[in-house]
């Protein structure tokens, strides 16, 4: 399943390599199983459209008449990469809220 961090950030779901339905039913559960009244999709760099993508199947699939986008956040993160160099990674936050 998608990964989720503690207890604190259990609304969240990081989108990232592993195969696009995981993060589809993750953002369900959180929804469902869990009955969170938001649900953030958090992503970044290559994995962005990804994060985007699930937004788009959640809103037009079972859960879409009662799930509207509240917000979307972009940014980026500076971060050493394995070089030792600096780089800038774009990063995106799509907050999911019942409506």
């Amino acid at each position: 399943m998608a990964e989720t961090k503690n207890k604190k950030d259990d609304n969240i779901v990081f989108i990232g390599g592993k195969p696009f339905m995981n993060y589809v039913r993750a953002v369900e559960i959180q929804f469902g199983t869990n009955n969170n009244k938001e649900v953030i999709i958090k992503s970044r760099g290559k994995f962005i459209s990804r994060a985007v993508d699930v937004e788009q199947v959640i809103k037009h699939g079972p859960l879409g008449q009662n799930v509207e986008t509240k917000r979307i956040e972009t940014n980026s993160e500076e971060f050493e990469n394995q070089e030792g160099r600096k780089v800038k990674v774009s990063t995106i936050e799509i907050t999911l809220a019942k409506k």
